[in-house]
């Protein structure tokens, strides 16, 4: 049997009035999608479970089978295992995003989503500012970065607040409470000092593009214990696609091989011709293969409804397509289309509602579905805990 899952981040939506009622899923073309949900099962399941915040970490971990409340323990180190960075079990890791905060307002979480090198400029020079013994700072993918503090494990206990989630909103309702909040709070302020005079955002500001202000740090934990893929599901060899650190991070904890497409990007510039590609390549080595597409989310965050519906049909066309012929070019072949959680254009913030799923292949039977979008999936199959679907998905 052959797998593949598609995961269209933040693709689901509520409905626009820009769009007459519907929702971005409605509006866009989506041919293939369609055929999946024409072709086999399709419903909804809550990735998101009670007491726990709407991110990919969280809606990621069980999307791939994984329960939050049993693994869990903070994003960054999810992210930290994607740059195999050595940690021990009293370590912990922030995110550390560069952000765009004007007039005490955060504006843009990605500080408009600045560029792999202006980044790590920015990054480095932070480091070499502050001097704290045993933290440690590393570059990532554009905004998304980390810091390491190698100490007491119990030199925090604090509560700290996703910057896209406080979008439009005073940073003053969201700074770090608690035991270390201190610390946190001083190299926020640091970095806002540093980076006001920085040359890059000079650079970035002449060229009418949003500045990065400061750093946030947020979505802490120490490195996670997880059971490796094939040991909990018996499907060996298995590969992750993907733009963004917190998905390659899953990746190594699972056992599976991340795999690089030139061009690829978490933005709409991405090349999806070529990670559609890729996804097909993948198939004819690995028995699983996960292709994960963060443009729709990204859109979202910036409350772009005309980007978001363009990457959804380019993911329609480019990947979901492709991947759905090649598929069936295999023996026994299942293929799953899956947003990790939705994310509202209407809020630019992440959403709690149980997200869509559609799957169809080998022993999946049509299940009397006409399309691909969230109307649909509310009259099919619910899954309470999203954990649980992957089981489904695996059965035979």
């Amino acid at each position: 049997m052959k797998y593949a899952i598609i995961i269209p981040d933040g693709a689901a939506d509520d409905g626009l009035d820009v769009l007459q009622g519907k929702t971005p899923l409605e509006a866009s073309n989506t041919p293939n999608m369609d055929q999946v949900a024409r072709q086999g099962v399709i419903g909804t399941a809550k990735t998101v479970p009670e007491g726990f915040e709407s991110g990919s970490d969280v809606a990621t971990m069980s999307l791939l089978g994984y329960d939050p409340a049993v693994y869990h323990t903070g994003r960054a180190p999810l992210e930290a295992a994607a740059q195999s960075i050595r940690l021990s079990p009293s370590d912990w890791v922030f995110r550390c995003n560069l952000v765009t905060v004007i007039d005490g307002v955060m504006k843009d979480h990605s500080a408009g989503g600045i560029s792999d090198s202006e980044a790590a400029i920015m990054i480095r020079d932070l480091s070499r500012t502050i001097q704290v013994p045993g933290i440690e700072f590393h570059t990532g993918v554009s905004y998304r970065n980390l810091m390491i503090y190698r100490g007491s494990p119990d030199t925090f206990d604090v509560q700290t607040k996703p910057p896209h989630e406080m979008l439009d909103e005073p940073v003053t309702d969201h700074l770090p409470k608690g035991k270390g909040a201190e610390l946190l709070r001083s190299i926020l302020t640091q970095s806002q000092r540093m980076f006001d005079v920085h040359e890059v955002n000079q650079s970035r500001t002449a060229r009418g593009l949003n500045p990065a202000t400061q750093v946030w740090l947020w979505g802490q934990g120490h490195p996670p214990a997880m059971p490796r893929f094939c040991e909990r599901f018996g499907v060996d060899a298995g590969a992750m696609i993907t733009g963004v650190d917190l998905l390659r991070g899953l990746a190594n904890l699972l056992g599976w091989t991340n795999l690089q497409v030139p061009g690829m990007t978490s933005f709409h510039d991405t090349d999806y011709v070529g990670q559609g590609q890729a996804t097909c390549d993948a198939l004819d080595r690995f028995d699983i293969v996960v292709s994960h597409i963060e443009s729709p989310d990204e859109a979202s965050h910036q409350a772009d409804w005309k980007t978001k519906c363009a990457a959804i049909e380019s993911i329609d066309r480019h990947i979901v397509g492709p991947v759905l012929n090649k598929l069936q070019t295999f023996p026994e072949w299942r293929l799953l289309v899956m947003p990790d959680h939705p994310t509202n254009i209407s809020t630019r913030k992440h959403g709690y509602a149980p997200t869509l799923f559609a799957m169809c292949g080998t022993g999946l039977s049509p299940g009397g579905a006409r399309s691909y979008n969230e109307s649909e999936a509310s009259k099919g199959e619910t899954v309470s805990h999203g954990h649980q679907l992957m089981g489904r998905f695996l059965s035979r």
